[in-house]
């Protein structure tokens, strides 16, 4: 990483649905996630509030302009006791639906259908996890049966939505 974020960090994801229900996903060029489906995703900066870093990730990653339609979910975790992980989860609204990929981030960016999502083996626990439930709920709830992917080594570990 790049920029000392400190021992608490805090990241913004944006799930962003197409007119024929396609999700806007990525497959990161490095971290725990490398070559694996997830969310449009990263830190919020200094200066900007959580929906503008959502926004601003999804057009650096993918070229997508979007506009926020609400926050659907919160991922919390404590990563080997030590570093507080948390995760803002946008809804978004896409402006338009070509893509650009961010190379020098990501190796592959997609429209891909829930259901395929499920089906891929490389898609990440979160986003499968989120594919399978498709956020009917109304409310935040705690999920207790989502397993992180192990490779952040997370210690605690809550998935709301």
């Amino acid at each position: 990483m790049s920029k000392n974020r400190g021992k608490v960090w805090l990241g913004a994801a944006g799930l962003v649905i197409n007119n024929k229900g396609e999700w806007l996903v990525v497959k990161k060029a490095y971290s725990g996630l490398k070559g694996r489906w997830s969310l449009p995703a990263g830190f919020v900066d200094a200066g900007e509030t959580v929906d503008q870093a959502v926004v601003r990730e999804i057009k650096e990653e993918t070229g997508i302009d979007c506009q926020v339609e609400g926050l659907i979910g919160f991922r919390t975790g404590v990563i080997r006791d030590d570093i507080s992980d948390n995760m803002a989860i946008f809804l978004a609204q896409p402006r338009h639906e070509h893509i650009t990929v961010a190379r020098n981030e990501l190796l592959e960016v997609a429209w891909l259908t829930p259901a395929a999502l499920i089906a891929d083996s490389l898609t990440s626990e979160m986003l499968l996890e989120m594919a399978k439930n498709t956020y009917q709920q109304q409310k935040f709830m705690e999920n207790l049966n989502v397993k992180p992917d192990p490779v952040f080594d997370y210690t605690n570990y809550k998935l709301f939505f």
